[in-house]
């Protein structure tokens, strides 16, 4: 995660090439708080095809003009799911309170999360999920966005969540705030309550979560545990793709979390994650995509599969992401990755790789 510092300063990309473009007056003006729903348990047929870039993954993207078009939809809600690494000085909270896209709420990654296990933003568990998504007066037909003021950073993290737990219509909008700010698209700055903001994370936090309309349903298979980890070094059944830093992967960088050991699972395979994005803030066309994992020896199209890890389990799903839009296929991602694998006092005994070539 912190190889993103040469990409991105002050949240703004250096360039914006890559999402600009022209946005009708109409879609300018449609402005409004995105309306809720009636709650209902039904399943969402995950079938969407609305979206600007073409290929397998399409429906997991929408452009800021999109968006802009539909701000008054019913059947849309717009979260941001924004967070920041300690060394970028940044406060999410903070800044979602002194503007946003127009009725958008705030998705918390590390307060919707596992906090049992010490590790940040976890996966978190069925009924936590489902009070929060209550909360956010999100159903299972509600098409969920995402954005974050990275450009192109946690709200992948975010995406990858509401797909594990079975909710498809969610997509990411390219370009996070960044490109929301280049096309001089509306903004909401009305006053939002401290008690608003933590109202999901706390319903997904109580002890037990209270009961909700919302069905939510963990795909297990796609969450890695240390023992999965552990199993896979010998095995080599599928394919650990590393998306931090090089220096990181081979141990010439020192870790940015404290006390962490150097280097990298076994077998693993790096693919800094800023190498699928152009300008830090979309994603490459899909034959661009797929050569960039060929060139780290990792074949999308093949029949072994993928297991993302990064640092926390962030980064990692933008390599999960990058998959999806060159396949259609979601990958597994090691949720408690790196902080987990290199604590020295959590996992001694885990082997560690700093070849750069295992």
């Amino acid at each position: 995660e912190d190889a993103w510092r040469w990409r991105v300063h002050g949240g703004q990309p250096d360039s914006m090439r890559a999402v600009k473009s022209l946005v009708s007056l109409s879609a300018r003006s449609n402005v409004g708080t995105a309306l809720q729903l009636p709650k209902s348990a039904r399943r969402p047929v995950c079938v969407m095809a609305t979206h600007a870039d073409a290929g397998p993954g399409a429906s997991a993207f929408v452009s800021p003009s999109w968006l802009a078009a539909r701000l008054n939809d019913q059947s849309v809600k717009v979260l941001d799911a924004s967070w920041f690494m300690p060394a970028f000085k940044r406060d999410a909270i903070a800044e979602f309170k002194a503007e946003r896209i127009p009725g958008s709420a705030f998705f918390d990654i590390d307060g919707i999360a596992d906090v049992s296990t010490g590790l940040p933003h976890m996966v978190p568990s069925e009924a936590a999920f489902a009070a929060a998504m209550d909360v956010l007066g999100i159903t299972p037909e509600t098409h969920v966005v995402l954005y974050d003021r990275m450009g192109m950073f946690s709200a992948p993290r975010a995406w990858f969540t509401f797909r594990v737990f079975g909710h498809c219509k969610v997509s990411v909008m390219e370009g996070g705030m960044p490109a929301w700010k280049e096309l001089n698209l509306p903004l909401e700055t009305s006053l939002v309550s401290d008690d608003t903001m933590a109202a999901p994370a706390m319903a997904a936090r109580a002890d037990p979560p209270p009961p909700a309309a919302y069905l939510a349903k963990l795909d297990s298979s796609k969450i890695r545990s240390r023992d999965d980890m552990l199993h896979n070094v010998n095995s080599k059944e599928a394919i650990v793709v590393d998306a931090r830093s090089a220096g990181r992967f081979v141990g010439t960088e020192p870790e940015p979390r404290a006390g962490l050991k150097s280097g990298h699972i076994p077998g693993a395979r790096n693919i800094p994650f800023p190498q699928v994005l152009d300008e830090g803030c979309k994603f490459k066309s899909v034959d661009e995509l797929k050569a960039v994992f060929s060139a780290a020896g990792v074949n999308v199209d093949g029949q072994q599969p993928l297991v993302g890890s990064c640092g926390s389990g962030l980064t990692a799903c933008v390599l999960a992401l990058a998959v999806f839009k060159a396949t259609g296929n979601l990958i597994a991602v090691y949720d408690g990755s790196w902080m987990e694998w290199g604590d020295p006092v959590r996992c001694d005994t885990n082997p560690v790789s700093t070849s750069k070539e295992d």
